[in-house]
C-alpha cells in the first residue's frame, strides 16, 4: 500500500506541474505570440524530429498552430487579434490539459486495482459481457493509436532511425521470450501459469510505454516507432513465440492467435490510420480525446479483467497464508509464486533491455526508452488471448501484470524523471546511424 501512495503521489504532483507550466497572458504579451509551455516535450520535438507524436503528446501539434495564429495576428490591432489569441490559449489550455490527463494512466490503473481488490464487484457490468467486451475494449485502444499515427511520418522515421528501432524490436521479441521461460521454470509455476507467464512474455509493447517514456524523459519518439512496429509484428510473432515456447505445456493453436491478433490490434490500427488520412478534418477534431479515451479504456480493460481474477487469487490462497504474512507462506502458495513471477519478468525486461542498449553504445534517452518498451509489455493483448483460447488460469499473469507493471513502470519513470538524461554533446559513429 506504502508503494502504491508513492506511486500515485508522484502522479499527482506531475499533474501539478504540468498544470503550473500552462501559458499565462503575461508570458504571451511579453513574448508577442503564444508559446507552448511543456518544455519537456518541446525540448524531444527539437532532438529528435517528433513532429509526428500525435497520440501522446498531440498536445504538439495545438500548440505549433497556435503559434502561428499567435503570429499572424500578433502584427494587427483591435478586438479581432484579442479575440484570437483568446481562442488560441482556451485551446491550448484544453490540449494540455487532455494530454495531461491521458499520461495518468498508471495512476488510473493502479486505482481500478485498489477497487477491484476492494469490490470486486464494481466491475461486474463489464465482466458479465466478456470476453467479448474485452476484445471490443481492445479494438478500440488500437483504433484510438491509429487516428494519431500518420504511417508517413511512421516511415521518415524507420528511413532516418532503422538501427535503433530494429533493436528495439528485436530486444522486445527475444529478452521478455527467453526471460518468461526461464523464470517459469525457476519459480516452479503449474503449467497453466507458465503457460500465462509465456503468453505475456511474447506480446508486444504497450502503448502505456509511451507515457512512462515520456514521463522518463526518454526518447518518445522512438518508444512510438517501437510499438507501432511490435503490435504490426504481434500478429506473426505473438503466435509462433507462443507455439514454440509454450507448445510444450499445452496445444497452442499459432493459426487461431494469429487470427485474433489481427482482428483486435492490426486491423483497428490500420482502419484508425486510414481514417485519419482520408478524413483529416474530422480526425482533427477527435484525435485531441483519443489517447485519454484510450487509456481510459485500457483502465476499464485491466481493472475488470483483474477483478475477476484477484476472487479466485483469494481462494487459492492456503489458510495458513491467511493467519501468516511470512516469507516461506508467500513464496509457497502460488498466488505468491505468480506474484514473484510476474515481478521478475518486469524487473529482468527493464533492466536487461537498459544494459544490452548501453553495451551497444545507445545514448541516455534511447536506453531509457528501449529499457521501458521492453519491460512494459500490451497486457490487454495477452488478455484477450488467454480468455479466447486458453482456460481459465492461463489469464491470472496477464491480468495481475496489467496492475503491477504500471505500477512498476510509472515508479521506474518518476525515478528517472529526475535525474537528466546526460548524452553528452557528441555522438558516437553507432549513435550518428540511428
Amino acid at each position: 500500500m506504502s508503494a502504491t501512495s508513492v506511486v500515485a503521489g508522484g502522479l499527482c504532483g506531475c499533474l501539478v506541474g504540468e498544470i503550473r507550466r500552462l501559458p499565462s497572458r503575461r508570458w504571451r504579451r511579453r513574448w508577442g505570440v503564444l508559446r507552448p509551455p511543456t518544455n519537456l516535450i518541446m525540448r524531444q520535438k527539437r532532438e529528435s524530429g517528433a513532429e509526428f507524436l500525435q497520440g501522446n503528446a498531440v498536445f504538439l501539434a495545438a500548440a505549433a498552430k497556435g503559434d502561428s495564429a499567435g503570429s499572424g495576428g500578433g502584427g494587427g490591432d483591435g478586438a479581432e487579434g484579442s479575440l484570437t489569441t483568446t481562442v488560441e490559449d482556451t485551446r491550448i489550455w484544453w490540449h494540455h490539459t487532455l494530454h495531461t490527463a491521458a499520461s495518468l494512466y498508471p495512476l488510473y490503473v493502479t486505482v481500478g486495482g485498489l477497487v477491484a481488490c476492494i469490490n470486486p464487484s464494481a466491475f461486474s457490468f463489464f465482466v458479465e459481457r466478456g470476453p467479448a467486451s474485452y476484445r471490443l475494449a481492445l479494438a478500440f485502444i488500437m483504433l484510438a493509436m491509429g487516428l494519431t499515427i500518420e504511417l508517413r511520418d511512421l516511415f521518415d522515421v524507420l528511413m532516418r532511425r532503422p538501427l535503433s528501432v530494429f533493436f528495439g524490436c528485436t530486444a522486445q521479441f527475444t529478452i521478455m521470450p527467453a526471460l518468461g521461460v526461464i523464470i517459469s521454470k525457476l519459480v516452479g509455476l503449474p503449467p497453466a501459469l507458465s503457460v500465462g507467464l509465456i503468453l505475456l512474455s511474447c506480446c508486444p509493447g504497450g502503448t502505456a510505454s509511451n507515457v512512462v517514456t515520456l514521463i522518463a524523459q526518454g526518447d518518445v519518439p522512438l518508444s512510438v516507432v517501437m510499438t507501432v512496429c511490435t503490435t504490426l509484428g504481434a500478429v506473426i510473432c505473438t503466435p509462433l513465440l507462443t507455439k514454440i515456447l509454450a507448445g510444450a505445456y499445452v496445444p497452442v493453436d499459432a493459426a487461431a492467435l494469429s487470427t485474433s491478433t489481427l482482428q483486435v490490434v492490426v486491423i483497428p490500427v490500420l482502419l484508425g490510420s486510414y481514417v485519419q488520412s482520408t478524413f483529416p478534418a474530422i480526425v482533427k477534431a477527435v484525435v485531441p480525446f483519443a489517447p485519454l479515451l484510450a487509456v481510459l479504456a485500457s483502465s476499464l480493460l485491466a481493472s475488470s479483467v483483474f477483478s475477476e481474477n484477484v476472487v479466485h487469487l483469494i481462494a487459492s490462497m492456503p489458510s495458513s497464508f491467511s493467519r501468516s504474512w511470512g516469507l516461506e507462506s508467500i513464496l509457497t502458495s502460488e498466488p505468491g509464486l505468480l506474484i514473484l513471477s510476474v515481478l521478475l519478468l518486469h524487473v529482468g525486461g527493464f533492466l536487461v533491455g537498459y544494459v544490452v542498449a548501453s553495451i551497444c553504445g545507445f545514448r541516455e534517452r534511447q536506453r531509457r526508452a528501449i529499457s521501458i518498451e521492453v519491460g512494459m509489455q500490451n497486457s490487454s493483448l495477452g488478455v484477450v488471448l488467454a480468455t479466447s483460447h486458453f482456460s481459465s488460469n492461463v489469464v491470472l499473469p496477464p491480468a495481475l501484470s496489467a496492475v503491477i507493471m504500471n505500477i512498476m513502470g510509472s515508479t521506474l519513470g518518476l525515478i528517472w524523471r529526475y535525474i537528466r538524461p546526460d548524452d553528452g554533446g557528441e555522438e558516437s559513429l553507432m549513435n550518428q546511424n540511428k
